[in-house]
């Protein structure tokens, strides 16, 4: 949504420019060992499901929750069971929000869910209101960590857990990026959309990649360039045969044009994209909306190991 991010005080925030993001990453029940890391507080743990997906790879949601608007407590509800429903690998979720009276939004879905989960905030823990940016996985988590991304004055971050699918490490990442619409919007996602890329370089240990979360622009807009170039627009990939013009992750009871802004990005070398659909496009029966962006949801599979194949091949020859 194109909205202001990183609700904290500035005098706060500029005391925290200097260090990293605060993150915490927490079984459902609340359980939480903490673990200095570049003077946030995080949590380790680990945990999984049985596996869902019909092939080897994961499953994964991108949603803007709207923070608590619009009644969240019976919004919730409606995004709760189509999320039981997927039981997707992994939940990067926008515009999370806890504040008095309103539990963490990623803690209330993970809790049950029977997810762990990882919530990023440019607000200090302790912050009487904190929103951010959340991953949620059923998988057991083998890394972890948080970057607040350059220019530092916009608060905007990035989440990041390495978790483990079908025996196989694959990192995931959830981000939200400037709102703007004009020329200082397009330079600044266009700089955060290159410290990601760092970050994502410094921090993926040669494993697969997927990137989530809403990026406030078009998936062909020049911004995201530098990230297309590098990976995979999952839904696009899917449908690549579809025209798209008219396909829209904001919520067209609230906006009028069509705008894709949300997307879920992979690494074509090491994953294929095989399934992907729009999430919460309907209002529920008493005419309530999840949100004010609709979700994606996208299945992945591991890229066949052509090399092995070929080696297989030659030995089967003999």
């Amino acid at each position: 949504m194109r909205v202001r991010g990183g609700k904290c005080a500035r005098g706060v925030v500029r005391m925290m420019l200097g260090c990293a993001v605060g993150a915490a990453l927490l079984l459902p029940g609340g359980g939480m060992a903490a673990d200095l890391r570049s003077g946030a507080a995080v949590a380790a743990t680990t945990g999984a499901s049985p596996g869902m997906t019909r092939e080897a790879g994961m499953s994964m949601v991108t949603f803007n929750l709207h923070h608590d608007r619009e009644d969240w407590p019976e919004r919730r509800k409606t995004i709760l069971a189509e999320l039981q429903r997927l039981q997707p690998d992994a939940i990067a979720l926008q515009e999370v929000i806890q504040k008095r009276n309103v539990r963490n939004q990623a803690e209330w879905l993970a809790n049950r869910l029977g997810y762990s989960y990882l919530f990023v905030s440019t607000d200090p823990a302790g912050a009487g209101k904190r929103y951010g940016n959340a991953l949620l996985t059923r998988r057991p988590v083998l890394a972890r960590g948080q970057h607040l991304l350059q220019p530092l004055g916009d608060y905007r971050t990035v989440g990041h857990l390495r978790i483990e699918v079908d025996g196989r490490p694959i990192n995931v990442y959830a981000t939200h990026l400037n709102e703007r619409s004009d020329e200082l919007g397009i330079q600044t996602r266009r700089a955060q959309v290159e410290d990601l890329l760092r970050f994502i370089s410094s921090t993926s240990a040669g494993a697969p990649v997927v990137i989530a979360g809403d990026f406030n622009a078009m998936v062909d807009a020049g911004d995201l360039s530098e990230l297309r170039s590098h990976y995979g627009d999952s839904y696009g990939s899917v449908h690549v045969n579809n025209d798209l013009s008219g396909v829209s992750t904001l919520n067209r009871h609230y906006f009028k044009a069509p705008s894709r802004i949300d997307h879920i990005f992979f690494q074509q070398d090491e994953l294929l994209a095989r399934e992907a659909k729009i999430l919460f496009d309907q209002p529920d029966a008493g005419g309530r909306w999840a949100s004010d962006h609709y979700g994606v949801w996208t299945r992945l599979q591991f890229a066949p190991d052509t090399a092995a194949e070929q080696r297989q091949g030659a030995a089967a020859g003999h």
